[in-house]
């Protein structure tokens, strides 16, 4: 899709992506490094468990809800990834927060 200059090389970070580190580019979203790692599936719906990715990576469609540093039900694409940041898909519905 897009290739990186050969001169250019842009700084990255680790991130845990399901357990699993991945290396991405600094100031990437969370939506990204799932892209990245190969996620089959950002999340799952609460009803059908239908897989689904990122769509519209603008914060307009909710399809990239994930959990993030164990806080779940994150837009992963308006999130911007920091190191030892720990990134795992969302499977059904989470329990609403008080």
């Amino acid at each position: 899709m897009f290739v990186t200059r050969p001169d250019i090389r842009p700084a990255t970070i680790e991130v845990l992506v399901d357990d699993r580190p991945v290396r991405v580019p600094e100031g990437a979203s969370a939506a990204a490094a799932l892209l990245v790692a190969g996620i089959a599936a950002s999340r799952t719906t609460p009803v059908g468990a239908a897989p689904r990715l990122p769509y519209c990576l603008m914060g307009v469609c909710f399809d990239c809800l994930a959990e993030i540093d164990g806080v779940p039900n994150r837009q992963a694409c308006m999130v911007t990834v920091a190191p030892g940041m720990r990134i795992a898909p969302q499977q059904g519905a989470r329990e609403a927060r008080p």
